[in-house]
């Protein structure tokens, strides 16, 4: 039954456009053994999807292969988007455009001071893609979204062709990304003869939607505990199951998903979106430590102190066997972060 679900969900994923922006797919599945050895609980495997390689990589890369597919077939020659200065979608997406040869312009929101101040990580990389870039004054998402959507109206009315990413009838889109990564992992863990119970990731939405979807379709038993990046983020559980079976619809899976189906935490947010926590940064600096790897302020750094939590607390211990941590990337925020960062 599990190489027959493989092969559906991996037919039904070849069914959607997608162009080739990853340099590594699939991402590599590695052991963190002295990170392991110091946490002194389960064994500890990396789902190195900060690999993909697109302008350091990160999980947006997988997302971009379909939604820029879709904006292409709908002769789109401008993308319209926006999300905080430090963004790695933005940083990501800036680079398939030039890599496509597709105009792009961005309506950022500052998250920090320093965000009107420098430019630097995530945001330098944007500008050096040539992405048309305008900071807002402040971080209201509603005015965002407001400028975002009179400015697609400004270049509709010169005659452009433009495409705005995740919206509702699309963003299931980027969820599917996650349900192809999901495969892989399934794939990946047979090969190392390991069976995970738990993958953590630093998810509010599509990845954590996608990989559920994808996971729970392959009858996998790995149980997804996500860590929302964002405070106050109500209704997020039925937006990824939303999310999930609209996806199924696309492809032709015959699975459906409700809320309870999902694992989000948003306790280790800390003050907000955007701002660093002591165990998130002591996660970072103990990560580069022990592995050589990066993990960031924003994202990852906050879900990797989630995992240190669980095994210090005894909620995951070695009886639970291995467990995955979804790299999604984004350390070139990092540089943005840096007095934050260095202890």
């Amino acid at each position: 039954m599990t190489a027959d679900r493989e092969a559906k969900l991996a037919t039904a994923l070849a069914t959607l456009p997608r162009v080739q922006l990853a340099a590594i797919r699939p991402t590599p599945l590695e052991p963190l053994a002295r990170l392991s050895a110091l946490l002194a609980g389960p064994d500890i495997y990396v789902k190195r999807d900060d690999l993909t390689g697109l302008a350091f990589g990160g999980n947006k890369t997988r997302m971009l292969e379909f939604a820029l597919a879709d904006a292409l077939e709908k002769g789109a020659e401008v993308i319209v988007c926006g999300s905080a200065v430090q963004s790695n979608y933005c940083r990501q997406m800036a680079a398939a455009c030039a890599k496509l040869g597709l105009e792009l312009h961005l309506i950022l929101r500052p998250v920090r001071g320093i965000d009107h101040k420098e430019v630097q990580g995530n945001h330098l990389l944007m500008r050096l893609f040539g992405a048309k870039v305008e900071i807002l004054p402040d971080a209201e998402r509603h005015l965002q979204a407001e400028r975002i959507r009179q400015r697609v109206e400004e270049l509709r009315s010169q005659g452009r062709k433009v495409y705005q990413p995740r919206l509702d009838n699309t963003v299931d889109i980027d969820g599917l990304a996650y349900a192809e990564s999901a495969l892989e992992i399934v794939q990946q863990s047979r090969q190392l003869g390991i069976e995970p119970r738990y993958l953590y990731c630093a998810a509010l939405d599509t990845t954590q939607a996608g990989v559920a979807l994808g996971l729970t379709f392959l009858e996998s038993g790995i149980h997804v505990r996500g860590f929302c990046p964002f405070e106050g983020q109500t209704g997020r559980f039925e937006e990824m199951a939303r999310i999930a079976n609209q996806g199924a619809g696309r492809i032709g899976l015959k699975i459906t998903m409700g809320p309870d189906d999902f694992d989000n935490d948003d306790s280790f947010v800390g003050e907000r979106y955007g701002m660093p926590t002591p165990a998130g940064l002591e996660a970072i600096r103990t990560t580069a430590r022990t592995e050589g790897l990066l993990l960031d302020p924003v994202y990852t750094g906050k879900a990797m102190a989630a995992l240190f939590a669980h095994i210090r607390k005894g909620r995951l211990t070695k009886a639970d066997g291995p467990v995955i941590f979804l790299h999604t990337g984004g350390y070139p925020a990092l540089f943005g972060y840096a007095r934050d960062v260095l202890d």
